[in-house]
């Protein structure tokens, strides 16, 4: 008996759930990176302030705890509008810290 690709497929998805359910992992992000590494994520695409729930605009976006690892940056369209960005860095505490004295950064923060 020839099986489809989608067959194929199913039986793929559900050995790894069965699998998956027999002995449960949760990944942790800087587990699977190297530590010398800085990830980039997002897209202009997503509209992160568009979404309105009846509260206004957001004040800010963030990413959430899943997506949270040392070296990872997440870039949003800002929330002003006219090509502003959001951008998120999650470091490590003592790489914060070094960037937060690191005064060339920091002017190059305050520039317009």
């Amino acid at each position: 008996m020839m099986l489809s690709g989608s067959d194929v497929f199913n039986i793929a998805v559900k050995k790894f759930v069965d699998s998956w359910y027999r002995n449960p992992v949760l990944y942790q992000p800087n587990a699977l990176f190297h530590l010398n590494t800085t990830h980039i994520g997002s897209s202009p695409r997503f509209d992160m302030y568009g979404c309105e729930f009846g509260l206004g605009k957001a004040v800010a976006a963030r990413s959430g705890f899943v997506n949270k690892a040392d070296g990872k940056m997440t870039m949003y369209p800002g929330r002003e509008g006219g090509g502003s960005m959001d951008v998120e860095v999650c470091l490590l505490p003592e790489y914060m810290m070094a960037l937060e004295c690191d005064e060339e950064f920091i002017i190059a923060l305050k520039i317009n």
